[in-house]
């Protein structure tokens, strides 16, 4: 099959990384980056032997597909852009910043029959998929991401920022919708929200308790499920699952611990091959533009709550 050609457009921190991917795919043809900085569209280029621009509709009718990695701002407008003129879109989380954008570009990629997906990228895990997979039903999902404070990414609040990862793997775990959500965060370091936490209730009992930091002293990452038989706590850095279950064999302590290792799979080289493969068969990515959407609604749901639960607190000082 030919290859499909293939511009990256914003090669900030994360760009970088997913040019890099696209260029070393055997189904890609990475034509340019383009980046409003010339100097780093010009720097990235030179190292993976492409073009490079700073206006990046230029290169909307050379390519046939775009991973839009400009900041969050700027989603709607770049991957409308794209899609208008027939490209299929690979975009960084959050889709836009509004449920209203993401309706249409959407209904911009239904028209026309492109791929957009959503860069949600540890759906691509070994671990987690193997977790997702799994026919128990959860009880109690539990999961914590906490990192040291930098500046990249404070364009948005932590919530959209992080707790968006999380919140994505907790709709893929749950085995129902939501049917209630509570949230509470705090400003620390920034004007935005800085450390969040969300409690989901879905219509079958089960719960999700997702918590979010951007500025803690070290990083910590736990992901833990909760059911009849047991919990499964993931290590998704590493790809692993830990199962802890009862067991009559297991002596007084009556539990039985079994790890369970994966053959590792780099997630965003999985994440860049799913999208070639959608835009070449223009069938359904992984992570398709309704399931950004969806988590886009919760996490804005999120920020609501916490900005109302604080102008609450403000009123009583």
């Amino acid at each position: 099959m030919a290859k499909i050609r293939v511009a990256v457009l914003g090669v900030g921190y994360m760009g970088k990384y997913h040019a890099e991917k696209f260029a070393a795919s055997p189904a890609a043809e990475l034509v340019a980056v383009a980046d409003a900085d010339g100097a780093r569209a010009a720097e990235i280029a030179r190292a993976l032997g492409c073009a490079h621009t700073d206006e990046y509709r230029t290169l909307l009718p050379k390519v046939q597909a775009v991973c839009v990695a400009v900041p969050t701002e700027r989603h709607y407008e770049v991957a409308r852009a794209c899609l208008e003129a027939g490209v299929h879109a690979l975009v960084e989380k959050p889709l836009a910043r509004t449920l209203a954008e993401a309706d249409e570009l959407l209904a911009l990629a239904q028209a026309r029959g492109l791929v957009l997906q959503v860069g949600h990228l540890q759906r691509f895990n070994p671990a987690f998929q193997a977790l997702a997979a799994d026919t128990a039903r959860p009880l109690f999902i539990d999961i914590e991401r906490l990192a040291p404070f930098k500046a990249r990414g404070t364009d948005v609040d932590v919530i959209l920022d992080l707790m968006i990862h999380d919140l994505d793997l907790a709709l893929a775990l749950a085995r129902a919708p939501v049917e209630q959500v509570s949230a509470s965060g705090f400003r620390v370091l920034t004007d935005a929200i800085d450390i969040a936490n969300a409690r989901l209730e879905f219509a079958d009992g089960a719960i999700a308790s997702v918590s979010a930091s951007r500025v803690s002293q070290a990083p910590v990452r736990k992901l833990r499920v909760f059911r009849h038989d047991g919990y499964v706590s993931a290590d998704l850095q590493g790809q692993k699952l830990r199962y802890a279950r009862r067991s009559a064999a297991a002596g007084e302590a009556g539990i039985e611990v079994v790890e369970r290792g994966f053959e590792r799979v780099d997630e965003l080289r999985a994440q860049a091959e799913d999208f070639l493969r959608a835009a070449g068969s223009r069938s359904a990515p992984l992570v398709s533009g309704e399931q950004g959407r969806r988590v886009l609604a919760l996490a804005l749901d999120v920020v609501r709550l916490v900005d109302e639960r604080l102008a609450r607190h403000a009123e009583l000082q």
